[in-house]
């Protein structure tokens, strides 16, 4: 079966999408939704709220496309609204960005990984660090966002978005190491 699309470029899909045509929308939306969701989910620990955040951030991209000008790319401009979106709905829960008391770390020497770590399994040491460690790290780290957009976003000071980020690579570290002593090595054998 040959899947014939409705819509041959993306400026004619969203301006279709702006005049209200409910096929146009529906198509942005499943086009980008699984990535999108995956973005809510890097900083949203519980998949259902990560859901809720994606029909939210959704709903202000249908709201806000003709801000859209076609500079840059359509999908950084929907996961600008998502990122914005999370930290909106962090902001709402109250978590703590600085909290330099709650965790103390060894400074060791950085050690390289070689053995493969599953994605999963790294999602899960990264939801284990404390929101605003997170929230610094995936902005950094997955998103790229540079210290200085990352202070403004989350309303904070450049130093301490560079604080967060240590703090978190060091506790990320110390639980790999910790993984890495309590999971045996399989041996090839098996």
């Amino acid at each position: 079966m040959k899947i014939i699309p409705f819509y041959s470029n993306e400026k004619q899909l969203v301006k279709k999408a702006i005049s209200g045509e409910r096929q146009a929308q529906r198509t942005i939306y499943d086009k980008h939704s699984p990535k999108m969701l995956s973005l809510c989910r890097q900083y949203i620990k519980d998949v259902h709220f990560a859901e809720d955040v994606m029909v939210e951030g959704f709903v202000k991209v249908f709201k806000n496309l003709k801000a859209f000008e076609h500079r840059g790319s359509f999908e950084g401009w929907i996961r600008k609204i998502m990122v914005r979106e999370c930290i909106s709905h962090l902001r709402k829960k109250q978590f703590v960005v600085f909290d330099e008391e709650t965790f103390q770390y060894v400074n060791d020497s950085s050690e390289s990984e070689s053995s493969i770590i599953d994605v999963e399994h790294i999602q899960h040491l990264i939801d284990g660090l404390p929101e605003g460690y997170k929230m610094v790290f995936v902005l950094h780290a997955v998103e790229g966002y540079k210290h200085e957009e990352i202070a403004e976003l989350l309303k904070i000071t450049t130093g301490t978005s560079k604080s967060q980020l240590f703090k978190a690579r060091k506790m990320l570290q110390e639980n790999l190491k910790l993984d890495k002593i309590s999971r045996p090595t399989r041996s090839r054998g098996n």
